[in-house]
């Protein structure tokens, strides 16, 4: 059998099992945007990449505020964080032309919430064909860009500069 090699998972792995803080909370104090991977910020949320993303440009929007239910937002966080998704699909279809997008929030473990104290929604692109095989035979997700050249062709985008 041949052997498929995805060294990038074992720094997602390693850390799965530690608690080290809300990344939702600690990120967006990191002074550098694109250290943080912090596309833009808004009055009450923000957008930034997935770290460890199912394809790419697979995005969030989070609350700057830690919690953790849907239901104990105000009505001015609901409102700010569904501009920041619809703004987050305008730079999506303009900077990587998706063919479709998957937009959802995972509430809870058994929902498949990987970060369950912090609310936040996943926007992913997506295109034809783009679940391919890999997943199915080799257990690996083939990610076609690094996060550094994805961050580099969305941000112009969320500051207006590829208008």
């Amino acid at each position: 059998m041949d052997r498929m090699w995805a060294p990038w998972r074992m720094e997602y792995i390693k850390k799965a099992g530690q608690k080290k803080g809300c990344v939702f909370c600690i990120q967006p104090k990191v002074r550098d945007p694109k250290k943080a991977l912090i596309l833009a910020r808004g009055p009450l949320c923000f957008i930034m990449m997935n770290k460890y993303p199912y394809i790419s440009g697979h995005l969030m929007v989070a609350l700057n505020r830690h919690v953790d239910q849907l239901e104990l937002l105000s009505a001015e966080e609901g409102l700010d964080m569904f501009v920041a998704i619809q703004k987050t699909v305008e730079v999506l279809k303009k900077a990587m032309k998706p063919q479709g997008l998957n937009i959802g929030a995972n509430l809870g473990r058994s929902a498949g919430a990987g970060i369950i104290d912090h609310l936040h929604y996943h926007v992913v692109p997506r295109w034809n064909g783009d679940t391919n095989f890999m997943p199915v035979v080799a257990g690996s997700k083939v990610i076609s860009e690094s996060l550094t050249k994805t961050y580099e062709k969305l941000v112009p985008y969320f500051h207006n500069k590829k208008e």
